[in-house]
């Protein structure tokens, strides 16, 4: 499913460069090396001043959630809490210290230590609802820099566009390459729209709505570490888990 998010953008700007030749022009009449740096270097160059370097840095590592999105299983999870049910039932808290040394989920691995260090369940829930909402924020925060790219591009677009038609008039001695000049002038204005609507923006949606099933997902883990402090049978877990899925 990932791959479809590649797939839309490829469509879009095969859209736009088929519709560019029906209308009558080249091939190559949309390649513009001048206006694709102006675009992509001011819009970079304006987000870099607005935002700090670790939550740009957060963002750019988040745009592999465009191919390889976080899985985030919920009948794995389902499975997990009932065997780390299981093993407190049989062996107490203390047992799940081991089971915590190989869990790959940091939220849950932190849940799993609080519990066995017999931490109370107000406590867990706590200690584990704020990193979730970091989490959330950090994400969030990675998402609003793609919006931003997607705010400036058009507006540098423009500027690209008004430096190209500077340039254009320097040819007023050569009024058959003034037509020539004034359409490449207009390529930087095509470059900025296209890469905010078929790019920034959308990979911005895209980020909230993985932040949003990554919200989801370490809700019910916290939950279901929540209900296993408080003694819950793992059948009585798996029945509560259930219930929650039917009312989606």
């Amino acid at each position: 499913m990932q791959w479809l998010s590649l797939a839309g953008m490829l469509l879009g700007f095969g859209a736009i460069w088929v519709g560019h030749v029906l209308e009558g022009g080249t091939a190559n009449g949309l390649l513009n090396l001048p206006a694709a740096i102006i675009v992509l270097g001011g819009s970079f160059a304006a987000v870099i001043i607005q935002t700090p370097m670790a939550v740009f840095r957060s963002a750019m590592i988040r745009t592999f959630w465009l191919f390889f999105p976080p899985r985030h299983s919920r009948e794995t999870l389902l499975e997990n809490l009932c065997e780390w049910a299981s093993a407190a039932r049989r062996t107490g808290f203390i047992g799940l210290e081991s089971l915590a040394a190989v869990e790959r989920s940091l939220l849950a691995r932190k849940g799993l230590s609080l519990l066995a260090d017999g931490q109370p369940p107000h406590a867990i829930r706590s200690a584990l609802e704020l990193d979730m909402y970091q989490l959330e924020d950090a994400g969030l925060q990675a998402a609003h820099v793609y919006d931003s790219l997607g705010g400036y591009a058009p507006t540098i677009g423009i500027i690209g566009a008004v430096l190209g038609l500077m340039q254009a008039l320097t040819l007023l001695e050569k009024p058959d390459e003034i037509g020539t000049g004034i359409a490449t002038a207009f390529i930087a204005t095509v470059y900025g729209l296209a890469f905010a609507n078929l790019v920034c923006l959308p990979l911005g949606q895209r980020i909230k709505h993985l932040v949003r099933e990554e919200y989801l997902y370490n809700e019910l883990t916290i939950e279901g570490l929540v209900a296993i402090a408080e003694g819950e049978h793992p059948l009585s877990l798996r029945y509560r888990y259930e219930n929650l899925r039917r009312g989606e």
